[in-house]
Formats: C-alpha cells, sequence, structure tokens
C-alpha cells in the first residue's frame, strides 16, 4: 500500500463503499481492473517521478514541501492535454474560464460545485481538476455569461455539462442551470448533453439519494420541453454494468425521454481486450444503452501505463467491431482527441509501396478537416497523434499550418 500512498500524493485517488464492496474483486484484487482503475499502481509513475515522490514522503517531509514536490512532478505530465487552455471563450470581452469551445456545434460547461467525482479513474486526463493546481482547473459558478455566449453564437446545437461530475450536484443546484438555460429558450440549443461517470460509480444517485426522485424529474424536464438529453455515460469494463443497482439507474434514466451514449478509453491493464470491448458493447446494447466513442488514452497524467499503441488499438477496434451485430455499430473510434481535433484511425494499409495510417478528422477545431482522409507513416510504438509522421514524403499534415494560425489568435 505505500506504493498507492506515493502515488496517491501526484495523482488524485477518491474511491466509494459502491465500488469497494460490489465491483472490485478482492479475491484477486492486484489483477482487478476496477481496482486498478479507482487505486494508484507505482507504475503509473515514472520509476525517476516515483523515487522523487518516495523519498520526500519518507523523509516525513511537511505538508508544503510534499505539495512542492509533487506540483513539479505534475507539470510534467501535461495536465492540460489537446490545447485546452485555447479553447476557452469569450463574451463581452470576458473570458469564460469555466467553458470550452473547441468545435463549432458543441460548448463545453463546467459548473463550479461539479469538480468532483464519486470516484476518480486512474487514467482520468481531467486529473488536474482535483488537484488544486494554480490555473489548472476550469469551473464557473455563474449560467447567465454562458448564455449570453449561446445567444451571440446560434452554431451551437449542444451544450454538454460536464467536470468533474455533475451529477455530484444537489439536484436543487442542477434544476437551477437547466432551468436557466431552458428559461432562455435558445431555439439553436438541441441537445443538453451530461457528461458523467455517475452510473458506473454510484448508481444510487439516481435509486435512494436524498433528491434522486428530483434528478429524474429534472432529466424530464428536459426531454418534456422538446428538447434532447443526451447522457454521456462513462464505462471503461462490463463489470460495472453488471450490479442490479446501475440497471435500475439506467431503467429510471431511459423512462424519463433521456438517451444514454457510452464512451471509454481503451486502457492497457484494464480493457485492452477485443473480447471485452465486445462483450461491454453487447451489455450496452441489451441494457438499452448506445455505444458511442472509443477513445485512446490521451497524452497526461499516467499515459504510459494506460497507454495502447496506435497500431494495436485499431487491431482490437477492428476485432471487436466485428464480433458484434449491427446495432452496436454506432461505436467510434478509436479516436484521439488531440490538439487539432477528433482524429480517429480508420485503419493500417500500403499505398504505393509505404504502409501508412489512415486517419481522418471526426470533429475539427476547423469543421471543413472532418472526414477528410489523411495518411501518417506507419510507426508500431506510436501512441498518439503527436508521435505521427505525415507519409508520402510531405514535409506536414494538411491542417498544420491553418491551426498554428489558430493557436496564435
Amino acid at each position: 500500500m505505500r506504493s498507492i500512498d506515493v502515488v496517491a500524493h501526484v495523482l488524485p485517488f477518491k474511491t466509494n463503499n459502491y465500488v469497494v464492496n460490489e465491483l472490485i474483486d478482492w479475491d484477486n484484487y492486484q489483477n482487478d481492473p476496477i481496482f486498478i482503475l479507482n487505486f494508484p499502481q507505482k507504475g503509473m509513475l515514472s520509476p525517476e517521478h516515483f523515487s522523487k515522490m518516495a523519498k520526500a514522503v519518507d523523509a516525513g517531509a511537511d505538508t508544503a514541501t510534499l505539495r512542492k514536490t509533487a506540483d513539479e512532478i505534475r507539470h510534467q505530465l501535461n495536465p492540460h492535454p489537446a490545447g485546452q487552455s485555447h479553447n476557452v471563450p469569450e463574451v463581452n470581452g470576458e473570458k469564460l474560464t469555466g467553458a470550452q469551445h473547441k468545435y463549432n456545434e458543441t460548448m463545453l460547461f463546467f459548473p463550479s460545485q461539479g469538480q468532483t467525482c464519486h470516484a476518480y479513474c486512474t487514467f482520468c486526463f481531467r486529473w488536474p481538476q482535483f488537484t488544486g493546481m494554480d490555473n489548472m482547473k476550469f469551473a464557473m459558478k455563474e449560467i447567465d455569461n454562458v448564455i449570453a455566449y449561446l445567444r451571440q453564437h446560434e452554431e451551437i446545437t449542444d451544450l454538454l455539462i460536464t467536470g468533474g461530475d455533475p451529477m455530484v450536484m444537489k439536484a436543487s443546484v442542477l434544476d437551477t442551470y437547466i432551468s436557466r438555460l431552458l428559461e432562455a429558450d435558445l431555439a439553436h440549443l438541441q441537445t443538453i448533453r451530461i457528461g458523467s461517470k455517475s452510473l458506473a460509480f454510484w448508481p444510487y444517485r439516481y435509486l435512494s439519494d436524498p433528491d434522486a426522485e428530483e434528478v429524474l424529474q429534472i432529466f424530464k424536464k428536459v426531454s418534456d420541453s422538446g428538447k434532447s438529453l443526451a447522457f454521456m455515460a462513462h464505462f471503461n469494463h462490463p463489470r460495472e454494468l453488471e450490479t442490479e443497482a446501475v440497471q435500475k439507474a439506467i431503467k429510471k434514466i431511459r423512462a424519463t425521454g433521456a438517451q444514454i451514449r457510452t464512451q471509454s478509453p481503451l486502457l492497457n491493464h484494464i480493457n485492452a481486450s477485443a473480447q471485452v470491448w465486445a462483450d461491454m458493447w453487447k451489455k450496452q446494447v441489451g441494457l438499452g444503452l448506445i455505444p458511442y466513442y472509443m477513445f485512446i488514452a490521451r497524452d497526461t497524467g499516467a499515459q504510459e501505463y494506460f497507454g495502447v499503441s496506435l497500431h494495436r488499438a485499431w487491431d482490437i477496434f477492428q476485432r471487436a467491431y466485428t464480433r458484434v451485430s449491427g446495432i452496436a455499430r454506432t461505436v467510434r473510434g478509436p479516436s484521439m482527441s488531440c490538439t487539432p481535433g477528433k482524429v480517429r484511425i480508420c485503419g493500417i494499409t500500403e499505398i504505393q509501396g509505404e504502409k501508412v495510417f489512415v486517419l481522418e478528422f471526426i470533429q475539427g477545431r476547423n469543421s471543413q478537416w472532418a472526414i477528410r482522409p489523411f495518411f501518417a507513416k506507419y510507426d508500431p510504438k506510436a501512441l498518439w497523434m503527436d508521435d505521427l509522421q505525415p507519409a508520402f514524403g510531405k514535409e506536414e499534415f494538411f491542417f498544420e499550418t491553418e491551426l498554428a494560425e489558430m493557436l496564435l489568435e
């Protein structure tokens, strides 16, 4: 347990009794995917970083020294991947530090009361939200500026309420945000999305929490208003779908008229298996859920521990995809949410004697980049977009010059 203590000084650690009592197989906890998903492992830090933090812990360093050591390590772990700091919108000359607008049609909103979770995923790319690092946290209490921005940007059809996890908020707080959005009568805003891990880590939020019924009524209010409520559920392993509690919670949410879509990164040590993904998608479809995304583990935090090569990622996706019926093939991936956009690996092939990755944008900072095939040199060790080089002797990918200009603005 010393390793957990050392790593938890750098990467956030939090779990709960549902995860501990109902999801983890304690007879085989060291290899259990849910244990690894919740409890920090030694390999999640490089040997250099682990040694540095361990020395401070073992020396009995004071709180300030431990924090300074941890922050020095954290700043080397790419705390804001995918150019997130470039996604902050402005309205009337004021930066909305609790919002992001990267893609034309979708805006992200980070309510300050939702900047924690029922339990923390060890792979989480938003880990800086939970460590208190200066200038590393997106959060905003006021919805009025968000509404003002939405009025000025009629291209936005979807607002994603995210965190942390917005479902840690009390129903009364969530209702304030939702009611203000609905009362604003934004005709172009068609869908309210809620990004949450609560179904997997605390399904009692919709069953027995004191305000569970109020939460469900808020969901129903969105559906009754004529707007779509999309519950973006994070499930990383089939085990999270097997308990009676989660299955009852899913039924209750779907009964409000909400649609539940599912997504997860592909994670070494947790779900890096075609059969695991095929089983997960089949279980999701059987429960009325819509498989949505398989992501590549982002280049942040413990990426080296969780990362899967792009070649292996595509192979796992392809083999899992062929094991499910068409109704589960709504899923897209494997996808990298990187600085230019969401880049999907379409395949690996050979063109004019050169082995290449075939890529396309699902979403781009410029919407015109979408669904435009492009090619990268095959690299069996590549884990992320930044590891790839253009194929066929080209000096840069087609979007790079325009992207550089965007990031200077």
